[in-house]
């Protein structure tokens, strides 16, 4: 039978490789954005616009889902998100609340809508959190306070929904080639000291992070359920050596 997979934020760099991933392996591929104009050329069987930060927008999101494949998903990617690079500080208020609103309720309201349509059958779900969710990085408190709530989330929720066959992993990519990092990469001096960082070097793709998603959905992945798996050049792990 083949597999439904709901892929939010897939107008993004990793949301839009995963995608073409899924839909290459055979899934059938919902893919979810807030604006209809950017899914446009995204690689998939329905393109669905909701703003999965509201409890309505995820509900929309599934049962769109639902009306045009037939069948709820039984894949969820939550590839939504988005960064705040700013000492504490200097963080104003609606900033902070905006990051947590976007990273961090947009995943409780879409793996809630998700867990209500599986009605008790099996599924499996992969979430984006970051690697300054599991190591201090300078200027990042607000995004590492969000991501780690969304690592906290995977885990208690994987703990909450084994018994029905429910798997709820994540992926902490490092820095990856997306629009979002681009403001931050165009320059050479900043894309060289970024590299630097890695232990493996250089500056990972989208196709790299969307490579682990798209295994812990899989069957290879199938004895594997609340972890986090740090897709990043052994930036949380190790420390490159010094020449």
């Amino acid at each position: 039978m083949t597999s439904i997979a709901l892929i939010t934020g897939a107008s993004g760099g990793i949301g839009r490789a995963l995608v073409r991933q899924l839909h290459a392996q055979g899934c059938r591929v919902a893919a979810v954005g807030r604006e209809s104009s950017r899914l446009a050329d995204v690689e998939a069987d329905v393109r669905i616009a909701a703003d999965t930060t509201t409890p309505e927008g995820a509900v929309l999101a599934i049962k769109a889902c639902q009306e045009a494949l037939g069948a709820a998903p039984t894949l969820l990617a939550h590839c939504v998100g988005s960064t705040l690079i700013a000492p504490l500080h200097r963080t104003r208020v609606d900033a902070y609340r905006e990051v947590l609103r976007v990273n961090l309720d947009s995943a409780v309201f879409m793996l809630q809508a998700w867990i209500a349509a599986l009605q008790g059958g099996p599924g499996a779900a992969v979430f984006a959190s970051s690697v300054v969710a599991r190591i201090g990085v300078a200027n990042h408190e607000a995004i590492a306070a969000a991501k780690g709530g969304v690592e906290a989330l995977v885990r208690s929720a994987a703990a909450t929904y084994a018994t029905q066959g429910v798997r709820v992993n994540a992926v902490a990519p490092g820095m990856a080639e997306t629009p979002m990092a681009a403001s931050m990469l165009k320059m050479p001096a900043m894309r060289e000291g970024a590299a630097r960082q890695y232990p493996l070097g250089g500056v990972q793709t989208a196709d790299q992070v969307a490579d682990a998603m798209a295994w812990l959905l899989g069957h290879g992945a199938a004895r594997l359920t609340g972890q986090i798996l740090a897709v990043d050049g052994g930036f949380t792990t190790v420390r490159p050596l010094v020449k």
